[in-house]
C-alpha cells in the first residue's frame, strides 16, 4: 500500500491561501518562520508547525518564509531562506543541497535564497508595503512576543508610517479543516497506533512493569513506519491512572490493576491521539466496571454531539451529563477534548465544528483515594453525515 502524503501542489494551495488574506489587508507582508534547531542535539528538531504546513519542509532549521503578496515580480511573492551552507559543519550533521532547479522543484517554491539576504529582502519589501501582518500566535508560551512580531517592530521602527496588523487566526482556521490527503495522513496514524495497541494488550500482565507496555508499543510504533510517538506515552497502574500526565512508568504491574495507556503514534507529522483503560487481569471489579461503563456512555453521548455546527461547550456538556448523573462530576477534572493535526494540540479556531475538523473525545473519571482512573479517548472526524471515528479500530 503506498504510504499517504501532502503532495507539493497543495502546499502551493496553502500558501497561495494566505497570500490572499495579505492582499485582503492591504498586501500585507507575513513572515513564518521555521524556529532553530536544538543546540544541545537532546531532541530531534521538528519545525514551527505554522512553518511547515505551508512549505512540508521538516529539516531547514532556521529557514523562513516571507509572504509579499504586493511584489510586482509574481515569482517573489513567496521567498524562502535556508541557512548558509557550512561544509564543516554538515560533516557532523549531513550535507546539504546547494540552491538551484533542484531544490526549487521539490519545494515548489521559485525564489530561494540564503538567509543572510533576508534582513534586506524585508525592510526593501516593507518600505513598499508599509503594512506588516503578524500570523504567528501573538502569545508565545516561551518568548516575550511571537518571533514574527519582534521582526516586524524592528522593521516597523525604520520606516515611517509602516503599520503592524493581526492576522494570527489566518492559519488556525486554515489548519483546523484537514484536507483529504491530511486525513489520510491522520487515518495512517491511528491505524499505527491500533497496532501499539495491540501489543500492549499482550504486555500488560502482572509481573511486568508499565515501561514494558510503552516500550511494546512503541516498538510496534517503529516496526509500522511511525518514526516517533506523537507525544510522550502513559502507561499508568493503579494509583497511577489517576495522574493525568503520568510519565514515569515504571511501576511493576499488580493483579487487579486498572491500566491507562495513553499514547499515539506520528505519520508524516500529524498525530494520533487515543487513550484506552483495560484490566490487567483480564476482568473488571464491579466498581471499576460501573466507573468504565460510565466513562464509556459518556464518550459515546460526545461523539453523537460531535456534529457541523456544534460548539466544543456543547460535546463537554453531553459527556458532562452523564458523568454528574452517575455521581461522578467531581471525578471528571478536565475538558473534553481538543483540535488534532500536526500537534496533539493543534490550532484551535475558536469556533464551531466543521466538516474537515478532527478533535479528541477524551471524557475520564479519576478517583485518587480508590486508586481508580479511567479514560478513554478516540480521534473524531467531523463530516457532513455522522461523526467518524479514526480510531474505531482499537477496542473499549
Amino acid at each position: 500500500m503506498k504510504a499517504p502524503a501532502i503532495a507539493a501542489t497543495e502546499f502551493a494551495s496553502r500558501r497561495a491561501q494566505v497570500l490572499r488574506a495579505l492582499a485582503r489587508d492591504g498586501n500585507a507582508l507575513g513572515v513564518v518562520l521555521a524556529g532553530d534547531a536544538d543546540a544541545s542535539l537532546s531532541h530531534a528538531w521538528r519545525p514551527n508547525p505554522n512553518f511547515e504546513y505551508l512549505t512540508g519542509i521538516t529539516d531547514e532549521p532556521a529557514a523562513i518564509l516571507l509572504l509579499d503578496p504586493g511584489h510586482p515580480v509574481k515569482a517573489r511573492r513567496v521567498q524562502l531562506y535556508l541557512r548558509p551552507l557550512n561544509p564543516e559543519l554538515e560533516r557532523w550533521d549531513g550535507f546539504r543541497d546547494e540552491v538551484g532547479s533542484p531544490l526549487k522543484s521539490r519545494y515548489g517554491i521559485s525564489t530561494i535564497m540564503r538567509t543572510t539576504a533576508f534582513s534586506r529582502a524585508l525592510l526593501e519589501s516593507a518600505r513598499r508595503a508599509k503594512r506588516l501582518a503578524c500570523l504567528h500566535s501573538l502569545a508565545a508560551h516561551n518568548a516575550p512576543i511571537s518571533p514574527d512580531l519582534a521582526i516586524f517592530k524592528e522593521s516597523a521602527a525604520r520606516i515611517p508610517g509602516a503599520t503592524i496588523s493581526d492576522l494570527t487566526k489566518t492559519l488556525p482556521a486554515m489548519r483546523a479543516v484537514k484536507s483529504t490527503a491530511e486525513v489520510a495522513c491522520m487515518q495512517r496514524a491511528a491505524d499505527i497506533t491500533a497496532l501499539g495497541f495491540a501489543a500492549a494488550v499482550a504486555a500488560a500482565k502482572p509481573g511486568n512493569s508499565e515501561f514494558a507496555v510503552q516500550e511494546a508499543v512503541e516498538h510496534a510504533y517503529k516496526s509500522a513506519g511511525s518514526r516517533e510517538t506523537a507525544y510522550r506515552t502513559i502507561a499508568g497502574t493503579g494509583f497511577n491512572a489517576t495522574v493525568l500526565h503520568y510519565h514515569a512508568n515504571s511501576k511493576p504491574i499488580q493483579a487487579g490493576d486498572l491500566l491507562v495507556l495513553d499514547s499515539g503514534a506520528s505519520f508524516a507529522g500529524y498525530a494520533a491521539d487515543v487513550t484506552r483503560t483495560f484490566a490487567v487481569s483480564g476482568r473488571f471489579t464491579a466498581r471499576q466496571k460501573l466507573v468504565y461503563d460510565t466513562v464509556l456512555k459518556a464518550q459515546l453521548a460526545a461523539i453523537r454531539a460531535c456534529k457541523p455546527g456544534a460548539k466544543m461547550s456543547a460535546v463537554d456538556a453531553a459527556a458532562r451529563k452523564v458523568i454528574t448523573a452517575a455521581g461522578f462530576a467531581d471525578a471528571f477534572i478536565h475538558g473534553i477534548g481538543h483540535h488534532l493535526g500536526l500537534e496533539v494540540h493543534d490550532a484551535d479556531p475558536q469556533t464551531a465544528l466543521e466538516p474537515g475538523m478532527v478533535i479528541t473525545i477524551e471524557p475520564g473519571i479519576y478517583i485518587p483515594s480508590e486508586s481508580l482512573g479511567v479514560r478513554i479517548e478516540d480521534d473524531i472526524l467531523i463530516t457532513r453525515g455522522a461523526p467518524r471515528v479514526l480510531t474505531a479500530a482499537i477496542p473499549k
